[in-house]
């Protein structure tokens, strides 16, 4: 199981965040700078010159009217003259520019990026690595090496300090409908769970069908979902962790609808596999491997390395380096499960069969799937998030809740089930952050 994405907190003060697609004039747009190096030979690596952006969907949305300050979308409604309709709204409302540190807690130096949870009333931020002002840096990750270091002493339960990839657009979607502000405003995104919180998808509104969230303020949902082929490389906090490759049947973003979109009892009959084929540590029978104080010590910064191997693509490695050390994978400790320590083979098709999972990675294409996607390139997304739909209890707790933790796959770490609630989670947790930083990519064994 990994992400259920839920959008967090926009921002509200004497204007509304939001999202959309012509490049507003109010506010300007200026990138924080965020450097990251490309290796390719043992301790060869030249720095590269990035930057970040923040996605859309937490962005000032206004009337595009000359001097005009109303917003499209307040709260967690549109505004009913601007949007009567999809591809009218996406004409008349233009997105804004982002106030990085002070509005939303995003901050870089040097290679280092830090995502504050909570700013103010903003809650949460997702963000893409930049080739330049327009266009999103795009990676091939097949026989490659993904590297980074990362702090997470200040997540706690319930938090979700996300580093991924998905298969979407380098420029956006600029220019498809009526996109005109495209990757430079972090537009075009897309994942394996087919959000309808997305106020746009393919340069049109999301605003058929909206329904207003019943715990988020600032969310809702629409007809439409927005898909594709999604690897994370890091999900975590101070307590739980995961890597998970999730696999869709159409390549690039695929707007979603109805059934193909694998809503409710509906999960295993979409167009993507939202379970994806994880390598969580607890729940593979390492309890003692992840956590504070353990073997990989959240207490402290670490470094995740990913490895990629093959072209096609035939097994997802992991190993940390913390304190000088190497510290290889943990191994598999679950009856009736080979003792694996990647995600390989039948990897998948054996945990799902002794947990009583479903395996649709398998069903979808599997580590083949992954392959293909991979090799069409896919954009860097680092985010920090709280889960309005299930409390990052699928990371970090027991879940099911009701499940009986003595089987075989439902405890994934020590937080309590009562735990996660975006509401505690925010009010008790004001320091919460995760910091993101030397970025390394190259060939396998070039970037440690």
């Amino acid at each position: 199981m990994s992400r259920l994405w839920l959008v967090g907190f926009c921002f509200f003060a004497l204007v509304a965040l939001a999202c959309g697609q012509q490049a507003g004039s109010v506010q300007d747009e200026t990138h924080p700078k965020l450097s990251w190096k490309q290796c390719s030979g043992a301790g060869s690596c030249t720095s590269q010159s990035g930057e970040i952006t923040l996605d859309s969907n937490w962005r000032w949305l206004r009337k595009d009217e000359e001097g005009g300050y109303d917003n499209c979308y307040t709260g967690n409604e549109w505004d009913t003259e601007a949007c009567p309709d999809d591809a009218s709204c996406a004409k008349n409302c233009a997105l804004e520019g982002a106030d990085y540190s002070g509005t939303y807690g995003i901050t870089t130096s040097g290679d280092a990026l830090t995502l504050k949870l909570i700013t103010g009333e903003n809650v949460g931020s997702r963000t893409y690595l930049m080739k330049d002002e327009n266009t999103y840096q795009v990676f091939n990750l097949l026989n490659k090496e993904f590297t980074f270091d990362v702090d997470v002493s200040k997540l706690p339960c319930g938090v979700n300090g996300a580093l991924y990839f998905v298969e979407m657009s380098a420029d956006g979607d600029k220019g498809k409908g009526d996109n005109n502000a495209g990757a430079k405003y972090g537009t075009g995104y897309c994942d394996a769970q087919c959000p309808h919180d997305l106020k746009f998808i393919g340069g049109e509104a999301n605003v058929d069908g909206w329904e207003p969230s019943d715990g988020d303020k600032n969310s809702g949902s629409g007809k439409y979902g927005s898909c594709c082929n999604e690897m994370d490389v890091w999900e975590a906090n101070s307590m739980g962790a995961a890597y998970t490759p999730h696999v869709c049947t159409h390549e690039g973003l695929y707007r979603c609808t109805g059934t193909e979109c694998g809503d409710g009892d509906e999960r295993y009959s979409g167009v993507c596999d939202k379970d994806g084929c994880d390598y969580s540590h607890y729940r593979l029978g390492a309890p003692d491997y992840y956590g504070p104080g353990k073997t990989v010590d959240t207490k402290s910064k670490m470094t995740v390395v990913t490895q990629f191997v093959g072209n096609p693509l035939t097994e997802i490695r992991r190993f940390y380096v913390q304190n000088g050390k190497q510290i290889e994978n943990s191994v598999v400790n679950v009856p009736g499960v080979s003792n694996y320590s990647s995600i390989k083979g039948d990897f998948c098709k054996e945990y799902k069969e002794v947990f009583g999972d479903t395996d649709s990675f398998d069903k979808d294409g599997g580590l083949s799937a992954m392959s293909a996607s991979l090799g069409r390139g896919h954009v860097l997304v680092m985010s920090v998030w709280v889960d309005f739909a299930a409390h990052m209890l699928w990371l970090d707790s027991s879940y099911p809740t009701d499940g009986d933790e003595s089987k075989p796959g439902i405890k994934r770490g020590e937080c309590e089930t009562s735990s996660g609630v975006p509401e505690d989670v925010i009010s008790k947790n004001s320091d919460a952050q995760v910091i993101f930083s030397n970025i390394r990519f190259g060939d396998i064994g070039s970037t440690t």
